[in-house]
């Protein structure tokens, strides 16, 4: 029998990527245009740690490699104010499009830059739109290679962006023999149905009451939730992309202006923490 835990400790996260950078735009938007375009990140994202501030909140700040380079002081600032800085990829492309030694290249040059701007060890990696799943056998033994802590890279449902269903709801060890973690983005149980919960559009545009009950179920069987958000999700001024498909639209600008309000309370009315001490206090569940 497991003995009783204290309170649940959630882990808090954010995506560091631009408004232009995200999977609803990829077939939109040029990677070859990415610099061409007026950047909000810095602002955005300046505005999260600020957020985080008032709220006495510490976080981890997945961060693109691309983003990194082009504004540096963002990085230190993200370190300086008690937040792990941990990997996102280099420029969101996803897992499941790439071989192993694209995927270990991608890997190694986001985290020079990352160590090499923030003064700090990368230990944690978030696959772009949750990219690691049943087509990538081998991301999980590259990241455990490359001596990664921890992943919160699968996202255990069905989604037309993303989605391993089969894989398990909470902390779970991917590579026999290895101490590497993988932490999934929450999920609840709905009418014997799995549900998203964990975060982003669908605590965006969900009530927030859904967002609390899911919570509080996952807590409730003593395990965190591991929560993300975006930076561009506090930023109703934003550009829109008018050839979108109408779809991703609807996804992407749908109440931005409540965003940061519900994150208040969120943040407000539960324990939350970086997700490295979520994955270290984890580890000892992991199955």
């Amino acid at each position: 029998m497991r003995p009783d835990r204290p309170v649940v400790i959630n882990g808090l996260s954010v995506d560091i990527e631009d408004w232009f950078q995200v999977g609803a735009f990829e077939r939109t938007i040029r990677r070859e245009d990415w610099d061409s375009l007026t950047s909000r990140v810095e602002r955005n994202s300046d505005a999260v740690i600020d957020l985080f501030g008032r709220m006495g909140a510490k976080a981890t700040f997945f961060t693109l490699g691309w983003v990194a380079e082009r504004h540096p002081a963002l990085i230190r600032r993200i370190v300086e104010a008690g937040h792990e800085l941990a990997s996102h990829g280099w420029d969101h492309v996803r897992v499941f499009t790439m071989t192993p030694d694209q995927f270990r290249d991608d890997l190694r040059r986001t985290r020079a830059v990352l160590e090499d701007l923030g003064g700090q060890k990368v230990s944690g990696y978030r696959a772009p739109s949750f990219s690691i799943d049943k087509r990538t056998p081998w991301a999980h033994e590259i990241l455990a290679e490359d001596g990664y802590a921890y992943s919160s890279s699968v996202a255990p449902i069905a989604h037309d962006h993303y989605g391993w269903p089969e894989a398990p709801r909470f902390a779970f060890r991917p590579v026999a023999g290895s101490a590497l973690v993988e932490l999934p983005v929450t999920t609840a149980k709905l009418g014997g149905r799995t549900v998203a919960a964990g975060g982003g559009g669908f605590f965006r545009l969900f009530p927030y009451v859904f967002s609390r009950w899911a919570i509080r179920q996952v807590n409730a069987e003593q395990r965190p939730a591991i929560f993300y958000f975006h930076p561009w999700e506090i930023d109703p001024g934003q550009p829109r992309v008018a050839d979108a498909p109408l779809k991703s639209k609807l996804r992407h600008y749908t109440r931005l202006g409540a965003m940061e309000g519900k994150l208040e309370r969120v943040i407000g009315e539960f324990s939350w923490g970086r997700v490295d001490q979520v994955a270290a206090a984890e580890a000892a569940w992991a199955g």
